[in-house]
């Protein structure tokens, strides 16, 4: 068990992490830059040690002050949350070099998680069902994309293969049009992700979006704690979650739970993650990983109640019951013009009575800022 960690990250993040700390009864240091002197995270932090002024850019994602801040604590590893470097598999590089424990995926396992296509092959070498599509990237040949396209069958997906967060991808419903939508997406990715390639899949029309939750540790123990749906979502940014998925034999769920488990162990995967998932036709098909900790990962564990961080192994599969309904950002549903942007003072701020779920990460007097 570590005695100090030191929390990579800010605000809500990093005070979900204090909190798993704190019950496990391990100290925490955070970083702040200057404009967050004063935030939630700061005050109920161990220690704090501030890295820079507020642009991301001199503060967050200043890896050099990080590690320096990590050295000069004590701490034993860095924890990244999500966002900022918590995708950065340099970093995660550069913190393990530097003698810290990186309580997340190793470096390897985020530079393969992070290319879809390496993820969908190794996936497929671990036996999980993928979508149809095609094998690897696509070609610049025109004559064998067009091939490949009548192989899989209209309509069907372009999708960059450094992509995320619904970014790039193009939905293409006939063959006159598949060759400029792949040349755009190219385009589209080279400018967005910095990588050029692209792939194709078979566009399921009316699927659910599942998701599966797992945990491994270092001595390739792996669980998975149960599932999701994600189905209702605008503009493939989900709303609302629940879980368990309503409607789906709880058979296939355990069979298909086991077979992500059992990949993470045959590619040493650590950390929590996600194997996302399309369900129709009562069959399901692998999308895409996530391995890094996001907002919406709390709908599963608050069930389950998992810590990372701990030295020692992992239990034997989770067992028990789940019931936990979610909204996953409802700002999403407020046309652009009408989300609320502007920086300013909170001047009163009141929960919900009897809510004991629920938890609010700004207090009353506090200051929402833009930053540059």
């Amino acid at each position: 068990m570590f005695e100090k960690i030191l929390i990579a990250n800010r605000g809500e993040i990093a005070l979900r992490i204090q909190r798993a700390c704190r019950e496990l009864g391990i100290k925490t240091v955070v970083v702040h830059s200057e404009a967050d002197t004063e935030a939630k995270y700061v005050k109920l932090a161990d220690e704090s040690v501030c890295i820079g002024p507020a642009p991301s850019g001199q503060s967050y994602l200043n890896v050099p002050s990080i590690i320096s801040a990590a050295e000069v604590t004590d701490a034993e590893a860095i924890h990244p949350g999500y966002g900022f470097l918590s995708e950065n598999a340099d970093f995660a590089e550069r913190v393990e070099k530097s003698g810290f424990v990186f309580i997340g995926p190793r470096p390897e396992t985020i530079r393969l998680m992070g290319d879809k296509v390496c993820a969908k092959d190794a996936m497929k070498t671990a036996g999980v069902p993928c979508v149809p599509g095609s094998e690897g990237a696509l070609p610049d040949e025109v004559k064998e994309i067009v091939r490949i396209g009548r192989a899989v069958g209209y309509p069907v997906i372009i999708k960059a293969a450094g992509g995320g967060g619904g970014r790039g991808m193009r939905v293409v419903h006939t063959e006159a049009a598949l060759i400029n939508a792949v040349n755009t997406t190219r385009a589209e990715a080279a400018a967005a992700f910095g990588n050029p390639m692209v792939y194709m899949e078979k566009f399921l029309e009316n699927p659910r979006h599942i998701e599966i939750q797992i945990l491994a540790d270092t001595y390739r123990s792996a669980v998975w704690l149960g599932e999701r749906d994600c189905s209702m979502q605008r503009r493939h940014q989900k709303v609302i979650e629940e879980a368990p998925a309503p409607g789906i034999n709880r058979r296939d769920i355990a069979r298909l739970g086991e077979r992500c488990a059992e990949a993470c162990r045959k590619i040493n995967y650590r950390g929590a993650g996600t194997f996302e998932f399309l369900y129709e036709n009562n069959e399901f098909y692998f999308i895409g990983p996530d391995p890094h900790r996001r907002r919406r990962k709390a709908v599963v564990p608050a069930a389950r109640h998992p810590n990372q961080g701990a030295c020692h192994r992992m239990p034997d599969q989770c067992r028990g019951s789940l019931q936990i309904h979610a909204f996953a950002g409802a700002h999403r549903l407020l046309p652009s013009a009408r989300r609320p942007r502007h920086p300013g003072r909170f001047a009163h701020l009141s929960g919900v009575h009897g809510a004991a779920a629920l938890r609010f990460d700004d207090r009353q007097g506090d200051c929402l800022r833009r930053y540059p």
